[in-house]
């Protein structure tokens, strides 16, 4: 059930990446044609677009998580006994989940910390700036609890299949 939603989740951050990167491109866009034709320019459009940037790469971050979609290299890993593996793969969770703690005790700091300071533009708090790592921490603890959980609790041969061995590639 945790799943299904967690998979909804991401679907939603999908769709609002897509949403902020449309309005990236076209801020951007509009700044350069106001400022090359016009010889002026939006300057809360240059704020925006970095701050929905930042945002873009921590929720794309989350559904790379939760698609376990991030680089490794696993070539060791793969080689291992399938007991050895699931014990190998459960400390890698345990340390990304120490990370991740990492990245949200500094970013809700960073968040308190700069509550009522404004941005130069637009006014408006930097706890937004700094908020994005504290979604993502959130969101990507609950992802690799799941996963450790399930790496945990399922037989040998089943956790083995989470991960399997690499095949060869065929020239």
């Amino acid at each position: 059930m945790l799943n299904k939603w967690m998979g909804l989740y991401c679907k939603l951050l999908s769709v609002v990446m897509v949403v902020c990167l449309a309005a990236m491109v076209i801020m951007v866009f509009g700044n350069v044609v106001l400022r090359y034709g016009f010889n002026s320019g939006i300057t809360v459009s240059e704020e925006l677009s970095r701050w929905m940037f930042l945002w873009v790469v921590f929720m794309g971050a989350t559904v790379a998580v939760h698609e376990k979609a991030h680089m490794g290299v696993d070539s060791l890993v793969l080689s291992l006994p399938a007991p050895l593996r699931k014990a190998v793969l459960l400390v890698g969770h345990l340390l990304m989940l120490f990370v991740t703690w990492l990245m949200f005790s500094g970013s809700l700091a960073q968040t308190r910390i700069n509550w009522d300071v404004e941005a130069p533009v637009t006014g408006y708090s930097m706890a937004w700036a700094y908020g994005c790592g504290v979604v993502f921490a959130v969101s990507t603890g609950v992802m690799l609890l799941m996963q450790a959980w399930a790496l945990l609790t399922e037989h040998t041969a089943q956790a083995a299949e989470l991960h399997p061995p690499a095949q060869p590639q065929q020239d």
